[in-house]
């Protein structure tokens, strides 16, 4: 007898619909399972024997065969124990066939055929409304997951025994809700912007990182406030969109760093420690899992200490950086990951990290330094538009509790001031900020005084800025003037944006 019983499967970040074709006939008892499974997938046999004997059902008594098409693509994961396992039940119960051939069936079976979430829910729900798929049945700590994807009825299971009682009567499980309008605006509480004193000019940086979506390298000695800073960015930016929450969940979803919510409703923020490896950078393994770069879309990557991350580490950020995407090749699988986010580091002047400080003797020579400086590479750094000077606070301004703070919130009414007049310009072209404005589309939207331009002209032939780096400049310079409201860019706002090339003011060690 012949079932075919609709799954998906995982490839990078992306669900693929799987058929998952039974044909059990007469012969010796046997289980096969074909189609370029995995190892999780051949120990699916086990699992779902188990189950049925728990759920009281019969297992065919002859040879079982059982094909997950298309071939071509590997099958990787749990969640395919449960199209087979309704697979197999339909050879030996009668289930309506058209219920099983509009129906997707995810999820994982435990030995007491009990039903268990898996990685991924989100987008192998996706792939099945993608396929024309009309609902979907998951475990019921998927639920909530599964819900989040529009256009798709959603119901959750406890175990294998209720999937095929629905089946057959359409009653029994729990239906999901789409309630995603309510998870919108309900993120955790953000670190404050008015706990940090002092460092006003590194709080302008941030604000304006925060206004234009801008990359800002910090540069200070240990304890000035870098992490502290960096750390409250997430706070400044706008509220996710729903399409945008739905991007960010996707990737979260694959990884299994959902921490209890079926949305990520705020900017996600991520801080690798500097030991991380190629793959946990870029993402990889088998089967392929998005990497620090990839979780960190839509929101917000701090590198701590960025000159003690190792170079390929370092140099991998150069394409995400400039086209938003990371592209991983392995010899066993391709894909393209999705990797737009804000770059947020921080690194000290010098190895023992007291250069310039009046209050420290550095300990570094000149040697240290330029080995030290010379782990980030020039087009690296010409990727990251501020370059800001975060010197020590004295301890009379960490001590002064009377002093007016900003806080965080009415900084962020400023940011989404600017945000809101980059999207009424941009609103007919493919960008969003400007930190998203190629060289070609800057005469258009970034209107440069004569005075301004003159200025300019004389800052890239003194500090030998790199066409890149000009370019940056005037992206820093637009948001600038956006959060003045300024219609163009003025001489005052050209300065600023130079004022933020630290390491390209900077002379070199001799």
């Amino acid at each position: 007898m012949h079932i075919r019983v609709h799954g998906a499967t995982l490839y990078g970040i992306d669900g693929v619909p799987v058929s998952v074709e039974v044909d059990a006939g007469r012969g010796l008892p046997a289980f096969h399972i074909v189609g370029q499974g995995d190892r999780v997938v051949s120990e699916s046999r086990d699992r779902i024997r188990a189950a049925f004997r728990q759920c009281g059902l019969e297992f065919p008594p002859g040879r079982v065969t059982v094909n997950l098409a298309p071939t071509d693509i590997p099958k990787a994961g749990s969640a395919l124990d449960l199209p087979i396992a309704v697979g197999i039940a339909a050879t030996r119960i009668e289930l309506p066939s058209e219920t099983l051939c509009r129906t997707l069936f995810v999820g994982e079976l435990g030995l007491d055929g009990g039903l268990r979430p898996v990685r991924g829910t989100l987008p192998l729900v996706a792939a099945g409304h993608a396929a024309g798929l009309q609902q979907a049945i998951t475990a019921n700590d998927s639920l909530e997951e599964a819900s989040v994807c529009p256009e798709i009825r959603t119901w959750g299971a406890r175990d294998l025994a209720a999937v095929v009682g629905f089946v057959r009567s359409g009653e029994g499980l729990r239906k999901g809700e789409p309630a995603w309008e309510c998870w919108l605006g309900d993120g955790e509480p953000q670190p404050d912007l008015a706990q940090v004193r002092g460092q006003e000019s590194a709080k302008r940086a941030l604000e304006i990182a925060a206004a234009g979506a801008h990359n800002i390298l910090l540069i200070g000695p240990p304890g000035s406030g870098k992490t502290l800073l960096s750390r409250r960015l997430p706070g400044l930016l706008p509220e996710l969109s729903f399409e945008e929450a739905l991007e960010a969940t996707r990737i979260h979803s694959v990884a299994g760093t959902l921490s209890g919510h079926p949305l990520v409703v705020r900017p996600p923020f991520r801080a690798p420690h500097h030991t991380t490896s190629d793959a946990g950078m870029t993402g990889g393994g088998r089967p392929l899992r998005p990497g620090e770069i990839s979780l960190a879309h839509r929101g917000v990557l701090f590198l701590d200490e960025l000159p003690e991350f190792r170079r390929p580490v370092l140099e991998a950020l150069r394409q995400p950086l400039e086209e938003g995407a990371i592209r991983i090749v392995r010899s066993h699988a391709a894909a393209e990951m999705p990797a737009s986010f804000q770059l947020v580091a921080a690194m000290n002047p010098c190895p023992c990290g007291y250069r310039g400080d009046a209050s420290r003797e550095c300990r570094c020579d000149e040697a240290q330094v330029r080995r030290y400086r010379g782990k980030l590479s020039g087009p690296l750094l010409d990727r990251i538009d501020l370059h800001v000077p975060v010197p020590p606070v004295p301890w009379r301004t960490l001590a002064d509790e009377a002093g007016a703070v900003e806080s965080t919130q009415q900084v962020r009414e400023r940011v989404l001031r600017a945000r809101e007049l980059q999207r009424r310009r941009y609103s007919d072209s493919p960008y969003r900020v400007n930190a998203e404005l190629p060289a070609h589309a800057l005469r258009p939207y970034a209107e440069v005084a004569s005075d301004a331009s003159r200025l300019l002209e004389r800052a890239v032939q003194q500090l030998g800025l790199s066409m890149r780096a000009y370019v940056r400049v005037l992206r820093v310079a637009r948001t600038i003037a956006d959060l003045d409201d300024a219609r163009g860019i003025s001489a005052p706002h050209i300065a600023e944006a130079i004022s933020y090339r630290l390491l390209d003011r900077e002379e070199p060690p001799p």
